[in-house]
């Protein structure tokens, strides 16, 4: 029982050089280590984990005159707190010509055939030989 707390000593006490060296090369003088020690030990909330006392204190990254500028130009945007839609549809806006979609729909409108469907038990296709008159007349244009 002697002999092994002995050793125990013996161990700590290596220990104590070794660390105090380990210290020492990294520049860090032992008194200095100790005071740093002492200092954690009595620094407040030291056992408590992040977040428990409430949530850490904000630091903002953005310019605080544009943030005011933000919010003052929000505030008076024309209706702002109405939803989308609820003042009736969103303006329409086309992105193809206007008189191309109309020649579409009437030449779609007059096709002679368009109320024939193309498939049937054999997988049949309806291949139209009739004539559009849109299509003929806008050709002759």
């Amino acid at each position: 029982m002697k002999t092994s707390k002995l050793a125990l000593a013996a161990a700590f006490a290596v220990l104590a050089v070794a660390s105090a060296q380990a210290q020492q090369s990294v520049g860090r003088t032992r008194e200095a280590v100790q005071a740093e020690a002492v200092a954690a030990a009595h620094a407040p909330n030291q056992n408590v984990t992040r977040g428990s006392r409430g949530a850490d204190p904000f630091t903002s990254t953005a310019d605080p005159e544009a943030v005011y500028k933000q919010a003052v130009d929000t505030a008076h945007a024309a209706n702002q707190n109405v939803t989308r839609g609820s003042r009736g549809a969103d303006p329409f806006t086309s992105s193809r010509d206007p008189a191309q979609v109309y020649q579409e729909a009437v030449a779609t409108a007059a096709a002679p055939d368009q109320n024939v469907t193309g498939g049937s038990r054999v997988n049949s296709r309806v291949i139209s030989t009739m004539q559009n008159p849109a299509l003929t007349a806008a050709q002759a244009k």
